[in-house]
Formats: structure tokens, sequence, C-alpha cells
């Protein structure tokens, strides 16, 4: 029997997948979300899956660990898509990423007058393309984490980092002021294991994808 193994992000797109796979037939034998095990069987026969960090995803998929994925779009573009498969976008765990400032800043600051900024984000491929795409200049720091705290203490004029509903920025005193991109959990796949596993990933792709397959 050929084995299908699915890469699962951890986190958000980790809970909204769930339903989606239901949706598909697919039940995993465990609670993903408490689980230690690191490889989940599931209900259907030759189907198995794994929950990793984000921005794992990507790489395992390219290099064969897995043959599906279901990873976010800003990790796709930030990591990079070789060797992927862009299957279709699930449109699942939808945020954008966004550039966001202090709010006294905000007031007098106009985003067409932008010439050259300092901007703290763990989005540096992501951050570069965008801005030297419109002529600016960045000074661009790299952190993992934490990014509001960035303006509050000096390190940085401005961040770009993934917003949902805007409550984290609010409570430390930031604005979003520039939109970058809008993101959405896609299923991606191993490009080799869709030539050589493609009857058996083919009935799997078609129930995650449903209407959104392309």
């Amino acid at each position: 029997m050929t084995m299908v193994t699915l890469a699962l992000s951890k986190g958000r797109i980790l809970e909204e997948s769930l339903p989606r796979l239901l949706q598909a037939g697919i039940v995993p034998e465990e609670d993903l979300t408490k689980t230690r095990r690191l490889i989940v069987g599931t209900n259907v026969p030759g189907v198995r899956l794994v929950v990793i960090r984000a921005a794992d995803v990507p790489t395992y998929v390219r290099y064969g660990a897995a043959d599906l994925g279901i990873a976010g779009k800003d990790v796709l573009l930030e990591d990079g898509a070789e060797g992927l498969y862009e299957l279709a976008d699930l449109g699942i765990a939808q945020c954008r990423l966004m550039v966001a400032e202090p709010a006294g800043m905000a007031q007098n600051d106009d985003p067409r007058n932008w010439t050259r900024l300092r901007i703290a984000t763990k989005y540096v491929r992501i951050t570069e393309r965008h801005f030297a795409a419109k002529g600016i200049q960045t000074d661009i720091i790299h952190l993992y984490g934490s990014m509001e705290l960035a303006p509050l203490v000096g390190l940085a004029d401005r961040i770009v980092d993934l917003v949902s509903s805007g409550k984290t920025l609010a409570a430390n005193g930031l604005v979003a002021v520039e939109h970058v991109l809008d993101v959405s959990a896609w299923l991606v796949a191993n490009r080799a294991a869709m030539k050589t596993k493609y009857a058996a990933l083919r009935p799997v792709i078609a129930s995650l994808a449903g209407e959104r397959g392309r």
C-alpha cells in the first residue's frame, strides 16, 4: 500500500484544518492538539499525519518527508516554494500581513511619503520585496517574535507582522497603516510525489481542496 503523509502546521492552521479533515472523511486516531506522538494514523488506510512547526512544513514537503502539507501563504513566500506545487487556497486561517507603527506616529504619517524605514519583522524577504517594489529603502531587523515590542523600546520605528483582529496591536499602542499581503492556508505537494504517487494523492487532494481545488 502506498503511504501518503500530510504535514500540518501547529497553531491556528491546525485548529482550522481539523474541520476540513473531518469534512474530507479523514479522522485522526488521536487528538492532534494534545498528542505527543509525532506521526498519527487516520481512519483512512495509507494516510497518516505529522504535526510540525509552521515554518518547517515547506521543508518537509520539499524534501519528500511529507507528500502534502498545509501551510500559510506567508510561510511559502518567505521560505520559498521551490520543489512544491501550490495546489489550492483552502480559505482557512485568513489574516493580513501589515505594516504597523505607534498610534502617535500614525496621526501625522503618510505612507506615500516614506523614503527610508527601520522595520522589525520575521518576514525579511517579503518585506524587502514589498518596499523595493515601491523604491523605499529599508533597514530590516530580523526578529522571531514579540514584534510589537520593537517600536516601544526604540529598536525599530515600524513592524511588519500578521494581523487578525488587531487586538494585540491596539493593546500595545500600535495601528496598522499599510497592507502588504493577504494570507491564508494553502495545500501544497511535493513535485516528485505528484508523479510517483499521483493515484494515491489524488483522492486526498480532491477531498481536502473541495471546490477550491485548481
